[in-house]
């Protein structure tokens, strides 16, 4: 009996921080900043937990039976709590408040576990080894969890799936008490039909969790949602809508197959038509293929090393044939080196060898500065790192957001640019997908325009290059703060600059 407890400690343990987790990735995905999601989600649910212990207090008889009840409810809840929130993000008015009402069940129903626990175990240990012995199987559990969570549950399961999953764990422990133990529970036969009943439930959702997930992402994107899956750094969506195809990274549009066109020339051709005959290039981030494709269109490229994070994104656009049709199947080019790591870890690597490589151009296409972890990429600490792998003719490119939309925050980031030492040239082109969109170049001298461009460009030309390169006077330069490492006020910008864009 002693011992059944104890294991059961172990598994609540296990799915009370999985439950945890996953509302904190869950809300990164869905609202960005994940640093602050996290934070706050963790706040609120110990918060709960505390309310729950304290609440514990008041049951004072059949604590198995109560125990037993509180496993079932957290398996229902906590199970069923990534398909909740995903049905619902686009259903309801404040998902915030929803998002944390659920962490806020979830949590008083864990706090409430350990004290029932201690208080039904307390007759068949020393006080001593009670504490010890609970709070031991406890914390390895949680350690279990923190590591399962990022390296099997997210990339094999995803989030759903876990969920319900252990839920199932929760329940199982209910149902596990109930048949084991000899001792005297009020309503044993109803304990047991309600267990039943949720682990039946869970385990529907647990083998329908990719139908749920269809559901809820057809709701929320336009179009047939064509491929979906959640990897350790961000859920991916593509969608298709008669002839536009679109990439979705944590529900945000990284691309519209219609004008992704406009995007990538207007990034990749003003910075490698202003070099004489560029042969090694760099591109942080792209891991799509698709800027990737413009820098083939130069003959004189003999190498291109592609830095992006996520390996699922590269083998995703090298190998789906819609995909590899619209990159060119530029991904599969003997000319060109992925490495899948962290771009400032790498760089900063990188800069420690003494045969470091000399890049003629730096392609810097990462996702928008929605959250701390890309915003290090904006930071004036990655960016003294670049001149390290570039010679004195060497021209970079840095996607910096709308200048329209979020003024800050584009400025900020030229303005970055500026302080480490660059000569800067920002410009803007329209993408309907997107509107106004920034980009800086950034050189060691004055920047060279560009009196060419390849043949057979949409957009790009010496003409429309010509009004890239000026500022109206509701996208003109102001001053901001440097974005820094300690202190990422680009991702404050950002956050405050498209929260009122999109509230109207």
């Amino acid at each position: 009996m002693a011992l059944l407890l104890l294991i059961s400690v172990f598994v609540i343990a296990t799915c009370g921080l999985i439950y945890e987790l996953i509302a904190g990735t869950l809300a990164s995905y869905l609202l960005g900043d994940s640093i602050t999601q996290f934070s706050t989600i963790i706040g609120c649910y110990l918060f709960a937990m505390g309310i729950g212990s304290w609440l514990s207090g008041y049951i004072n008889r059949n604590l198995l039976g109560y125990f037993i009840k509180i496993e079932i409810l957290v398996g229902v809840v906590g199970g069923s709590s990534a398909a909740v929130l995903f049905l619902l993000f686009e259903q309801v008015y404040s998902f915030r408040l929803l998002l944390y009402f659920v962490v806020t069940i979830i949590g008083i129903l864990v706090g409430i576990e350990i004290p029932l626990l201690l208080r039904i175990l307390k007759d068949r240990f020393e006080f001593k080894d009670l504490v010890s012995r609970v709070f031991t199987f406890d914390y390895i559990g949680a350690l279990f969890a923190s590591v399962l969570f990022p390296l099997v549950l997210v990339p094999y399961l995803g989030l759903v799936k876990t969920s319900f999953l252990f839920g199932i764990l929760n329940t199982l422990v209910a149902l596990w008490l109930l048949y084991a133990i000899k001792e005297d529970i009020p309503a044993l036969k109803m304990h047991r039909i309600s267990a039943i009943g949720a682990l039946i439930l869970l385990m529907f959702g647990f083998l329908y969790s990719e139908s749920i997930m269809s559901v809820a992402e057809s709701s929320s994107y336009q179009g047939q949602v064509i491929y979906a899956k959640s990897t350790p750094y961000q859920r991916i969506v593509l969608t298709k809508e008669q002839h536009d195809l679109r990439l979705f990274l944590n529900a945000n549009l990284q691309f519209s197959s219609v004008d992704e066109y406009r995007y990538h020339e207007a990034l990749v051709h003003p910075t490698l038509a202003a070099l004489n005959q560029p042969k090694h290039v760099l591109i942080i981030g792209g891991g799509d293929g698709l800027a990737l494709r413009e820098v083939f269109k130069y003959s004189s490229v003999e190498s291109v090393t592609l830095v992006d994070l996520d390996p699922a994104m590269t083998q995703l656009f090298a190998s789906n044939s819609l995909l590899t049709a619209l990159n060119e199947n530029a991904l599969s080019s003997p000319k060109l080196t992925i490495i899948n790591q962290d771009a400032f870890l790498w760089l900063r690597t990188l800069n420690q060898q003494a045969d470091k490589p000399q890049f003629d151009a730096l392609i810097i296409d990462v996702p928008d500065p929605s959250n701390y972890s890309i915003g290090k990429l904006y930071s004036l600490s990655f960016f003294k790192l670049l001149p390290g792998i570039m010679h004195r003719d060497s021209v970079l490119v840095i996607q910096s957001t709308s200048p329209l939309v979020a003024r800050k925050t584009f400025w900020c980031v030229v303005n970055t640019l500026a302080a480490t030492g660059f000569t800067v040239t920002p410009y803007h082109a329209y993408v309907p997908s997107f509107g106004e969109w920034g980009f800086v170049i950034g050189t060691f001298t004055a920047y060279n325009y560009p009196q060419s461009y390849p043949a057979g460009l949409r957009y790009v030309s010496v003409e429309t290059a010509n009004e890239m390169f000026h500022f109206p006077a509701d996208m003109a330069k102001i001053d901001t703060e440097i974005q820094r490492l300690d202190d990422q006020v680009l991702v404050r910008y950002f956050d405050e600059e498209w929260s009122r864009y999109l509230i109207y």
